[in-house]
């Protein structure tokens, strides 16, 4: 029989080891990309807002613990993978490309990463995009045969600038010349002309256009493959804490409840964080935005990761095989969206793009027709006003400059693809009934005035009610 002192004192020490497991420091070590600003809801908002101390499990076996929250900061997917494998980060946000390398590099480390998301993406591809300088002759992707193109290399913005050069039967070794360049040298490059155009992922492909110091002419969605942003995870931190992971997505899917509430607030939040204009911001989270924020694992998002690896080994930037079906985890965000009262399946199976729901500022009217919706954000106010048609919101800009206003910036949603554009930047057709159809491209605008009758304009001349047929 054991003597009472010593069974006491077992007991003792027991009660002890379970206290101190009760009272373990949890470090939650998120890898955030705060200027591709896709990642805003997985990263950005969520420090910003303080959403994850709002989620984090305070009961159960983490009754006493203490949580240990950092956040770091990067400018690419490739250092924060760097750091995830070092074992310094538990989460990370990411693209498909540089996601396809996370897990790689797992693997390669003998452990694995975990894909646990989607953040905000696009089916069709729009996010990435190629730009040249703004006086550039080059009007479309096809002028750019036997020219250099600059691009991150091995990003989501690579893929799309080969797949571009496969649609146009091009060499890529051949027909074009490819160069590596970050998005911050792109710019200054750009700007003193020293590249002839330079393919690039969220946001600079809309940014520098609107900075002035660049045109795009190729979108995301010509090349009609789908791109998306996401969440990562250790999978041995998933493993021993599956809870947490699942509270970070609660807090994911928080932050795209209050981006889809208040998109011009949270886009004010993004610029003052980053620098990144809320103009810009907006045309990607606004409503009918560039891309959708969509938390699910499409079939489109899970085919992106599989092309994503197959280009990358093309680049010989990955070896070995990554099996998607293992490497997507859809169990937390069933989890965290079950527990935030979304119907995980009826998301799953939704496409639309995140929907405008304010009436024509100038009748009061619902717009049922999106095809040619504009919107005027003006300066002084905090929510943009949608219009029906782009000849309504000119009108509207004329009244308000003779009122002594201004607009902070007019967007105008492409006729063909239904992407948001900056309006100043876009060509349009306009036809016998002074009615404005809105085109990214010049070759589209004259295809659509081709096929429906009409002339070919710019803003400019849009604005001042004349034919003019811009030389840019």
């Amino acid at each position: 029989m054991i003597p009472f002192r010593r069974l006491a004192a077992a007991l003792l020490a027991a009660t002890t080891l379970v206290g101190a497991a009760r009272a373990e420091t949890i470090r939650v070590a998120v890898g955030t990309q705060d200027t591709t600003i896709n990642c805003a809801t997985g990263g950005l908002l969520i420090r910003e807002l303080k959403l994850l101390e709002k989620f984090l499990p305070q009961d159960g076996k983490y009754k006493d613990a203490t949580y240990d929250i950092q956040w770091r900061n990067f400018t690419s997917g490739a250092p924060l993978t760097n750091e995830m494998v070092a074992g310094k980060l538990d989460f990370g946000a990411m693209a498909d490309f540089p996601g396809s390398l996370n897990g790689a590099a797992f693997a390669k480390a003998g452990r694995k990463s975990l894909f646990l998301s989607v953040l905000s993406g696009s089916v069709r591809g729009s996010g990435n995009g190629i730009v040249v300088p703004t006086a550039s002759p080059v009007q479309s992707f096809a002028d750019l045969k036997g020219k250099t193109i600059s691009v991150p290399f091995a990003s989501t913005a690579h893929g799309l600038l080969l797949r571009a050069v496969k649609a146009q039967g091009w060499d890529p070794e051949r027909d074009v010349t490819i160069i590596t360049q970050a998005p911050e040298v792109a710019g200054s490059a750009l700007k003193a002309n020293k590249i002839e155009a330079h393919a690039d992922f969220v946001p600079f492909a809309e940014l520098f256009p609107w900075r002035g110091i660049a045109r795009k002419i190729y979108d995301g969605s010509q090349s009609d493959a789908p791109t998306f942003h996401g969440s990562l995870v250790d999978g041995g931190y998933a493993e021993r804490y599956p809870e947490i992971v699942t509270a970070y997505l609660r807090a994911a899917i928080e932050a795209d409840r209050l981006f889809a509430a208040e998109p011009e607030k949270y886009s004010e939040l993004v610029e003052r964080v980053t620098g990144i204009e809320a103009e810009v911001a907006y045309l990607f989270h606004g409503p009918l935005g560039l891309q959708t924020r969509d938390v699910t694992w499409k079939p489109e998002y899970r085919q992106a990761l599989k092309t994503s690896i197959e280009t990358l080994k093309l680049l010989k930037k990955a070896d070995g095989d990554l099996d998607v079906d293992r490497f997507v985890d859809d169990r937390f965000i069933r989890a965290a969206s079950a527990q935030a009262g979304i119907d995980y399946e009826a998301r799953l199976a939704a496409y639309a793009p995140s929907p405008l729901r304010n009436p024509d500022a100038a009748t009061g009217r619902p717009i049922a027709d999106v095809s040619r919706v504009a919107e005027i954000w003006v300066k002084g106010e905090e929510r943009v006003r949608p219009y029906a048609s782009p000849e309504a919101a000119i009108a509207a800009l004329a009244d308000l400059e003779k009122a002594g206003g201004s607009a902070r910036v007019v967007y105008a949603q492409d006729r063909n693809s239904g992407i948001k554009l900056f309006a100043a930047q876009a060509w349009y057709v306009r036809d016998r009934e002074r009615r404005l159809n809105a085109f990214l491209l010049k070759g589209d605008a004259e295809a659509f005035s081709k096929a429906h009758g009409g002339e070919v304009i710019d803003f400019a001349a849009a604005r001042a009610g004349e034919p003019r047929l811009s030389a840019r």
